[in-house]
């Protein structure tokens, strides 16, 4: 079977956009806030980035929201990340709703994820299911390791599609691009199968900080890498 890659028309922007939302912690302690308040501006910006990836055309965003990893952190800091995902949902969905955003929630969700929480997952995604203008997909309680393991143990053979078949969101297409804020360099067991072939970028910016201008830069590197890479499959200059 063909390699299945993300498709990159020259000059165009992703039709898939993931983002690794790293410093809300950082952010807040240098501002002598508790980390709470980190995570509570971190979540401010996702709405407004969510916002602008839809007025910039983006099809697919995907936003890391809580790693399997996360559960080892201190259980007030737990405790405060999932009241805010809780409350970030009842606020957030009917919005999404009217701007014809479909939400979906990849990742375990079994215990220890409140039954709650599970509960308001499944409303958000009943309601949104319809629209078609994008798709926001939040990973909560997941790990890219963890999401192969669990296709690999029910996997009855095939190839790349068949094993596809089996992740939380088969259908969706690989991120053509992954940015990750905060200063670090590295993928933090995130869409591990999806984003074999996706550009990164790295920015310096802790996420509460990351603006709309520093989204449309890493928007035109991708232009810039994409264009560069379609000349020289061309036979232009390198």
């Amino acid at each position: 079977m063909a390699e299945s890659r993300p498709s990159r028309a020259e000059g165009a922007d992703p039709r898939h956009l993931a983002i690794i939302t790293d410093g809300n912690g950082r952010w807040a302690k240098r501002r002598g806030l508790p980390v709470q308040a980190g995570h509570r501006a971190g979540a401010e910006t996702v709405r407004t980035r969510l916002r602008d990836a839809v007025e910039l055309g983006i099809r697919e965003l995907t936003v890391y929201a809580f790693s399997t990893e996360n559960w080892a952190r201190s259980p007030r800091e737990v405790r405060g990340l999932i009241e805010l995902l809780s409350e970030y949902i009842d606020r957030v969905t009917p919005e999404l709703h009217a701007e014809g955003v479909r939400l979906r929630f990849i990742g375990e969700r079994g215990r220890p994820v409140p039954e709650s929480l599970v509960e308001k997952m499944e409303w958000a995604e009943r309601l949104t299911e319809g629209n078609e203008r994008m798709v926001f997909c939040v990973p909560f309680n997941y790990g890219g390791r963890a999401e192969i393991v669990r296709v690999a143990r029910r996997f009855a053979g095939g190839g790349e599609e068949q094993f596809r078949a089996g992740l939380y969101a088969p259908e969706m297409a690989d991120p053509q691009l992954l940015i990750r804020t905060g200063g670090e360099r590295r993928l933090s067991n995130y869409l591990l199968w999806q984003a074999a072939h996706s550009e990164l970028v790295f920015s310096e910016r802790l996420w509460p900080d990351f603006s709309r201008g520093d989204l449309e830069a890493a928007l035109a590197e991708y232009r810039e890498r994409t264009g560069r890479q379609a000349r020289a499959g061309r036979g232009g200059g390198g």
